[in-house]
């Protein structure tokens, strides 16, 4: 009995124990999809209430969006942007699309120079088009 025991304790072991990868691989599936939209999170904007509601469906390809928080600070399709750049992409994309709409989500306590530079931009320009956007009262 003794000689099995010892012998036994020589074998090596071969194969490999693939379930803690599997669960490695997908705790790290959960915490990509968790995170992957606060990634892509606009600025936290509390928009002027009033307006109503679009009567016209637009496709997703025909509108821009620019947020400006109460600070001043620039967001262009989610992502950091200056004026300028804003500027550029937009005329890019008018020449593209004729059709663009320009939606302007600025927070309720922005001061006005800001969304007037953005509408100015788009006017100088000959984008017609924008939209500024407000919280619907319910």
């Amino acid at each position: 009995m003794r000689r099995f025991s010892q012998r036994n304790s020589l074998v090596t072991l071969s194969d490999i124990n693939i379930t803690p990868l599997l669960d490695l691989a997908f705790v790290l599936l959960i915490i990509f999809i968790i995170t992957t939209p606060l990634l892509t999170q606009s600025l936290d904007l509390k928009l002027p209430k009033g307006g109503q509601r679009e009567k016209a469906q637009l496709k997703k390809s025909d509108i821009r969006t620019v947020e400006i928080s109460s600070t001043g600070f620039l967001k262009y399709e989610g992502h950091n942007a200056t004026l300028d750049q804003i500027e550029k992409d937009l005329v890019r994309a008018h020449q593209a699309n004729p059709k663009l709409v320009v939606y302007i989500r600025g927070d309720e306590n922005v001061p006005y120079k800001f969304v007037a530079a953005v509408l100015n931009r788009c006017q100088r320009h000959g984008i017609n088009q924008a939209s500024l956007r407000t919280e619907f009262e319910r």
